[in-house]
């Protein structure tokens, strides 16, 4: 018979057998779901979209066909996601619908992060790190988000789960083929889940495993690098999509530190003190994974293999790792019980403790697992104020919806839009009713009948004609650009800056969510004599 490992064990020893150990653990890993799920649905409706969600949102409502072609020119790696969208969408076309799967891929992660909690220590140490991973604003804020990155962070976790039991239970080929499975189809949602391999042979080595498991887990990494590689292969061909990302710096580093662990200084302070205090529990016995030897590689490893790279080819961004961040509630909580234990055998008023009969501490282990749930409600009532301003639409990069609900206003129909630069066009593709009956300027082609993101427009020469036979233009733009601060790259966005700056004036303006909504007047000519 193969022997438990120690978090097998401790899991014993500490809940009771039967129908009562049953129920605390499923009491860990649902009441975190349950708070995931609230914190999810809180504020979902903001009544705007931002411009990724926006991109989710309308290629969503494509045809199958469409999207394919799609994504032979871009977003090849975002190509599985677009196709749930469009499933999802059918239900009904709205923004609350497109989060939805985010939500409760949120939801299944914190339970996820309970469970290994459970598996690795305690049923405890499961619910507090659920409750830690709900309560955190970063989980929040991707939980709201219309885009893959809630749904690549539950099948990592779910992967890193099954990783921890194909390693402990000793079930062979079929484990790690469940493994290789999850892990694959988590790197199509988004291919930078494949960093999750390093994370988990870092785990291995600081488990100290034998020949057999290094081989079984090899097999199901190397199927997963095999089925990456045709979007590998597409996805480099469209690099030009993540031209604008900068090499990441110190500072990259700390901010992301304080979105694992809280932006609180004092909730991070304390948090960082648990997990060094953790620590101590890295390396277990021969042969068996433990907390700590999980959790941190999951929670270091794909954060600095992503900034490392980046270093030579910029690619890092927060939310390309979130899937990392279902480590740091475990390294915080197996600090907390480490806290915990030394406590418990504290003296009391310098004498050790009598010795009492065992059902004299019977409540004591549901005391000290309450405490823990009043501490992280503590921390989730300390951060609230942040939550609560992510509700607001303002907080992200832009407002679509604040700027389509000018252009309803304003626009009348039957006037003409210019749209600078032309990927501003998404405001229009995600609220096409606040642009029924406007003239697009500059437009050719559909973007979905076109194959692109944002449709394919009028040549140089062909805009500036377009425009020249106008007195007046509303334009939707970037107001960096309007004002000088950067100078745009294509010929079709220069020509439409000159002719505007040449032959109009800019008049009435209004800004909303990011963007400029100002109308343009020709200039009158200019009087001989």
């Amino acid at each position: 018979m193969k022997p438990r490992s120690r978090g097998e064990a401790a899991t014993a020893a500490v809940a009771p057998p039967g129908d009562r150990g049953r129920s605390r653990r499923r009491v860990a890993v649902g009441v975190p779901a349950l708070v995931m799920l609230a914190v999810g649905l809180w504020g979902l409706d903001r009544n705007g979209m931002w411009r990724d969600e926006a991109v989710s949102f309308q290629v969503g409502r494509r045809t199958v066909p469409q999207i394919w072609r799609l994504l032979h020119d871009v977003d090849a790696v975002h190509g599985l996601y677009y196709l749930l969208v469009h499933v999802v969408l059918t239900v009904h076309p709205g923004e609350v619908v497109l989060r939805l799967p985010s939500v409760c891929a949120a939801a299944v992660t914190a339970a996820l992060v309970a469970a290994l909690g459970t598996r690795l220590l305690r049923p405890r140490a499961g619910l507090w790190a659920g409750l830690l991973y709900a309560v955190t604003p970063m989980a929040g804020h991707y939980a709201q988000e219309g885009r893959s990155y809630a749904l690549v962070a539950a099948g990592a976790t779910g992967a890193t789960l099954l990783f921890v039991r194909a390693v402990e239970g000793g079930r062979g080929a079929r484990a790690w083929a469940a493994y290789g499975a999850v892990l694959a189809l988590t790197c199509w949602l988004h291919e930078f889940a494949v960093l999750l391999l390093c994370a988990h042979a870092a785990s291995l080595a600081l488990a100290r495993v034998g020949a057999t498991v290094w081989r079984g887990w090899g097999c199901a990494a190397g199927g997963v690098v095999v089925s990456l590689v045709p979007m590998v292969l597409l996805s480099r061909g469209q690099a030009a999509q993540v031209a604008w990302l900068r090499r990441p710096t110190a500072v990259s580093a700390e901010e992301l530190a304080r979105a694992f662990f809280g932006p609180s200084g004092v909730v991070c302070a304390v948090c960082l003190g648990l997990v060094v205090a953790g620590l101590a529990g890295l390396v277990g016995r021969r042969g068996e994974v433990t907390l700590v030897g999980v959790a941190l590689p999951l929670t270091v490893v794909p954060p600095v293999a992503l900034m490392l790279a980046s270093q030579v080819s910029p690619l890092f961004v927060d939310r390309y790792v979130l899937y990392a961040l279902s480590g740091a509630p475990l390294l915080v909580v197996a600090g907390a019980e480490w806290v915990a234990g030394l406590v418990g055998r504290l003296p009391l008023g310098g004498r050790r403790p009598k010795r009492r009969p065992l059902s004299h501490f019977r409540l004591r282990p549901r005391l000290v697992a309450l405490a823990g749930v009043l501490v992280v409600g503590a921390g989730f009532l300390h951060q609230l104020p942040v939550l609560r301003a992510d509700r607001d639409p303002r907080t992200r990069p832009d407002d679509l919806g604040a700027v389509s609900r000018v252009v309803a206003r304003e626009v009348a129909e039957g006037d003409a839009v210019l749209f600078l630069p032309g990927h501003a066009r998404n405001v229009a593709l995600a609220y096409p009713g606040a642009f029924r009956g406007v003239r697009d300027v500059a437009l050719v082609e559909g973007a979905a009948g076109s194959g692109t993101l944002y449709g394919r427009e009028a040549g140089p020469g062909e805009v500036r004609r377009r425009v020249a036979r106008l007195d007046r233009v509303w334009v939707v733009a970037d107001p960096g650009l309007l004002a000088g601060r950067w100078s745009p790259s294509s010929p079709v966005e220069r020509a439409k800056l000159a002719v505007l700056r040449r032959d109009f004036t800019g008049r009435q303006e209004i800004r909303r969510g990011g963007l400029v909504v100002r109308l343009y007047l020709r200039e009158p000519p200019a009087r001989v004599g």
